[in-house]
């Protein structure tokens, strides 16, 4: 199991959690829950107490991950499967993400 804290504009919004290559889940941290200041990640994941459960990598996330010759020429520099997604958000999506959105790897 792998998992990762989930910021927007560099406000810890949640947790995103890989429990195995077909079982995702998000769910926002209470405090940020708790804020009406504070927008939800994604259109997609309203703020919410429930968790969001899915079979693969949500495509709010899925879709901050490069595709073609850099996703490929990413996989060679970092020696991971190109098809392991959790793995590419957790090395790319840290810092100069597109959006206001970045995930860092919660430490063991």
């Amino acid at each position: 199991m792998r998992a990762a804290h989930v910021f927007r504009n560099g406000i810890q919004a949640g947790t995103i959690t890989e429990v195995h290559r077909r079982l995702f889940i998000f769910r926002y941290d209470d405090r940020y829950f708790l804020d009406p200041e504070l927008p939800a990640v994604s259109l997609t994941l309203p703020k919410s107490r429930q968790e969001y459960v899915s079979e693969y990598l949500f495509p709010f996330f899925a879709n901050m991950l490069s595709e073609g010759a850099n996703r490929k020429l990413q996989s060679n520099h970092w020696k991971v499967d190109e098809n392991d997604h959790f793995s590419f958000l957790l090395i790319t999506a840290q810092a100069d993400t597109v959006g206001a959105v970045t995930v860092k790897p919660v430490s063991v």
